[in-house]
């Protein structure tokens, strides 16, 4: 992987969800533009792409940390 790539990762990572979201609406609204090249298209649809997996990570990692209380009124992993 390039540094440029190392370097989009990070950033990816250290958005928030919201911000991730929007930038996913953002691209989905240049997709959608018939001004768009269809070059540009592809790169659009590929930063999509590990937006969306990176957010996917994100909630499965929340998910994992979830704690639900029990019948005994404690807390335990979801």
């Amino acid at each position: 992987m390039t540094d440029t790539a190392d370097q989009e990762r990070m950033l990816q990572e250290e958005q928030t969800l919201e911000e991730a979201f929007a930038k996913l609406e953002e691209l989905a609204q240049k997709l959608e533009d018939s001004e768009t090249s269809l070059e540009d298209s592809f790169r659009f649809y590929k930063k999509g792409m590990e937006l969306l997996k990176n957010c996917s990570d994100k909630i499965d990692r929340v998910e994992k940390k979830m704690m639900k209380l029990n019948e005994n009124g404690d807390l335990s992993e979801f």
